[in-house]
């Protein structure tokens, strides 16, 4: 995929009407990056809290609690970084 990526870089030709706008694919890659990482980050804290309620069942109310509130951080964060992505470019 990186080769016909470097190709389509290496034989595209510029004129008025295909000029390419890197602004907004670094935007969309930005934001793919923004979801990845809330992903991974939500998967794990879901793991660890499955994996420590198996070890300890009487704390899995307060485990699910602070799970949950984890989760809701890292969801904020990922929907103000979004919100950002969106505005940003629009502003000049």
């Amino acid at each position: 995929m990186f080769e016909f990526a470097l190709m389509m870089v290496t034989f595209a030709q510029e004129t008025a009407l295909t000029v390419p706008d890197w602004g907004r694919a670094g935007i969309g890659v930005g934001m793919g990056l923004i979801l990845i990482g809330a992903g991974l980050g939500i998967g794990r804290i879901g793991g660890s809290a499955v994996e420590a309620m198996a070890r300890q069942p009487e704390a899995s109310g307060q485990i699910g609690t602070n799970m949950l509130i984890a989760a809701a951080l890292i969801e904020g964060v990922t929907v103000i970084a979004l919100i950002l992505a969106f505005i940003l470019p629009s502003v000049k």
